[in-house]
């Protein structure tokens, strides 16, 4: 692994030090500040954003052209630990002549002029300091699922979004369009209300929810690829030496990188129910089952339940999650359609009664419209509701020119981050957890409250200071 040299160290000073600078500085985005066109592009700089791309591969692989698939967005810069990582490839082809580097302080500190808004697109443990430096740059933020690593950091780029009044939108893509204008309407027209219990379920798919993948020690050292800088790719996560179980996908199953399927999927299945049920946080997390516990990866089978408390005109309510094996709910079979034959649920989803109604409402994950049990309720009940033609990554780049809102912005998606981290946290040490909402601390244990807020390595403690 190459050191870092004097010269790399001062230009991340600077781009600190311009941190600290633009608190008070107004923000004029480079599309509206150059005044040119590039040779034969058809449309004008007022009418594009220049992204910078942290996290090239992976996922990226599908969000970075995503983001400029209206040609409304276009990349400036890359920034990546490791350039030989999967997808990473596409990316580079389809824009050549982007520059590249492998830190993103030193992407913000040369390129920061160029650039309206970034991409985050990294491990869970390494979205809050590329995030936080950009919003105190006055550059709009798209951030992958989940928000954050831990509680405290959600409630850092909360507090930033207020601060720095930049576009923000965590990555739940389904948060935008059609099913979730459906799930809004169906709340404001009554026909989800009164709701007191959830059940909500993901299959297993990760390596640590299959039985014969598991471990509970920690991987053994491997030799780091060339050209990747491992120490950058930890950030400020605890040191572990190198191993391809962790890079380039299996971080989301260990505790240190990832937030295991309740983290990951969680932002897909329960958001609706969170935003427009107002859930806000929870009282109490119960940790139900947590099979093969141990401290180095998630369990192979998690059951947990939240308890929310009463909201203005919504009832308390209860939340089963349920990851890994026979996780899925049951439609009691007075709601069936054919008596013979339950509903087909799917591998993840939501399913849960209206309290007062004789019906069920399931919803699936991502962008899955929600449905009625039984289906004959349908044709009695007002459900038609409007197309949402406009995606989560186009609605994003729009906002930055200014034309909208985005749906799922930090205020939101922040929100929800915290339940989920408050979820890991009860995987972490299995234990049940009570919570104050108010004053945003775990009452019944100190080790775990601790863990709300999880300490960087030296180099990286600064970000925390920002806000």
């Amino acid at each position: 692994m190459k050191k870092h040299t004097k010269g790399i160290k001062l230009k991340r000073r600077a781009a600190l030090k311009k941190t600290a600078q633009s608190f008070g500085i107004t923000f004029i985005p480079s599309y509206l500040a150059t005044g040119f066109r590039a040779k034969g592009d058809p449309k004008p700089p007022s009418k594009r954003i220049n992204l910078g791309c942290v996290g090239v591969g992976g996922r990226a692989g599908g969000v970075i052209p995503g983001l400029c698939s209206q040609e409304n967005a276009q990349p400036v810069a890359f920034a990546d630990v490791d350039y030989g990582a999967r997808n990473v490839e596409k990316n580079l082809k389809r824009w050549p002549k982007v520059r590249k580097y492998s830190d993103f302080r030193e992407m913000m500190d040369k390129s920061g002029k160029d650039i309206d808004a970034i991409s985050v697109v990294v491990p869970d443990h390494s979205h809050f300091c590329a995030t936080i430096l950009a919003m105190s740059m006055g550059k709009h933020v798209y951030v992958e699922k989940p928000l954050t690593h831990s509680f405290q950091e959600a409630e850092l780029l909360m507090r930033a979004e207020k601060k720095f009044k930049v576009v923000t939108q965590m990555g739940n893509q389904g948060h935008t369009g059609t099913a979730s204008n459906q799930f809004r309407e169906w709340v404001k027209r009554g026909i989800i209300k009164n709701v007191t219990h959830v059940d909500a379920w993901k299959g297993p798919s990760c390596f640590f929810m299959q039985k014969d993948k598991r471990i509970n020690r920690w991987p053994k050292r491997e030799p780091i690829p060339n050209g990747m800088d491992w120490n950058l790719w930890l950030g400020p996560a605890e040191y572990h030496p190198f191993s391809r179980m962790y890079h380039t996908f299996e971080w989301r199953g260990f505790h240190p990188y990832g937030s295991g399927m309740l983290g990951d999927w969680g932002c897909h299945i329960i958001d609706m129910i969170h935003h427009y049920l107002d859930l806000g946080l929870p009282t109490e997390i119960k940790a139900r089952r947590m099979d093969d516990h141990n401290k180095v990866i998630f369990p192979l089978n998690s059951h947990m339940q939240f308890k929310f408390p009463a909201r203005g005109k919504h009832p308390a309510m209860t939340l089963n999650w349920k990851d890994g094996s026979d996780c899925q709910a049951q439609v009691p079979k007075k709601y069936w359609d054919d008596p013979n034959r339950a509903p087909r649920l799917g591998g993840a989803g939501s399913l849960f009664q209206v309290q007062g109604e004789d019906y069920m409402i399931q919803r699936n994950s991502h962008g899955s419209s929600s449905r009625i049990f039984p289906y004959k309720k349908s044709k009695e009940l007002d459900l038609k509701t409007e197309n949402i033609r406009q995606n989560h990554l186009e609605s994003f780049v729009q906002a930055c020119l200014g034309n909208g809102k985005t749906w799922s912005p930090f205020s939101v998606g922040g929100v929800l981050t915290q339940v989920l981290t408050l979820g890991c946290i009860a995987q972490y040490y299995d234990m049940d957890i009570e919570f104050d909402p108010i004053t945003k601390q775990i009452t019944n244990n100190e080790t775990a409250n601790q863990r709300l807020s999880i300490p960087p390595r030296k180099e990286w403690r600064d970000f925390y200071k920002i806000v």
